[in-house]
């Protein structure tokens, strides 16, 4: 589904990624995990063309997407889940959603209540807070708001740029097994997270990305069973 062949980014002079190369198969969920300032943000950013790739291609349903518009790429069906959450904090909630749904193609008003239905059973909090400012909602409700928001417009592959920083222990808890359930229904996802026994919890691959660079991949039963992985990010002596 999508293929990101020997990538490199630059800020100005300064090179952010070195020859990264990976793949999100049709329905599988794939995380990647790494220290701050390894590059996380940055890949999501290039593959949603918010940033430019000085070298290699990114190919999404065997079609190339380094060479396209940000909002082209949403169409097609990739859309990003922002660190931040970049909600509009003086809309409500049904609002926010709703806007979301402007990025699909083709949705008119029965199929955009359909949606905001679908993700109102997905988070049910939700649906009790429709009717507040985005910006009077707690830490995790607005994460809630941020990935509802982006499944109104029916992704084929979302990407989650550390979704649960910030938020309490229960809270990852929920937002955690929401992520595996929507996998489970067949949508593929890209994890960028540093909860790291999270996210290889979840995903059935991994890969570790340090200082712009790919580390390691393979199989996350293997990875969160390296000693380096345990020591580095799972706090295992």
């Amino acid at each position: 589904m999508l293929t990101v062949n020997k990538l490199d980014v630059y800020y100005g002079n300064l090179q952010a990624l070195w020859d990264i190369s990976l793949t999100v198969n049709e329905g599988e969920l794939v995380s990647i995990i790494g220290p701050n300032g390894a590059g996380k943000t940055t890949l999501l950013l290039t593959l949603s063309r918010i940033l430019k790739a000085t070298r290699g291609t990114v190919e999404f349903e065997g079609k190339r997407i380094d060479n396209i518009a940000p909002h082209v790429v949403v169409s097609m069906g990739i859309n990003q889940v922002a660190q931040g959450r970049m909600l509009f904090a003086n809309m409500t909630v049904q609002d926010n959603l709703e806007l979301g749904a402007l990025k699909a193609k083709n949705r008119d008003r029965a199929s955009i209540a359909k949606k905001l239905e679908e993700v109102f059973e997905d988070f049910p909090k939700l649906r009790e807070r429709k009717n507040q400012k985005a910006g009077t909602l707690s830490g995790g409700e607005q994460q809630m708001l941020a990935v509802g928001r982006s499944l109104m417009a029916s992704p084929k592959l979302l990407l989650l740029d550390e979704p649960t920083t910030g938020l309490s222990p229960l809270v990852v808890e929920n937002l955690a097994q929401v992520i595996l359930n929507l996998n489970q229904r067949g949508l593929a996802i890209l994890l960028v997270e540093q909860n790291a026994y999270m996210a290889l919890t979840l995903a059935k691959r991994a890969y570790v990305l340090e200082t712009g660079r790919i580390v390691l991949s393979g199989p996350s039963s293997e990875i969160i069973n390296n000693d380096t992985i345990k020591h580095s990010y799972l706090g295992v002596e």
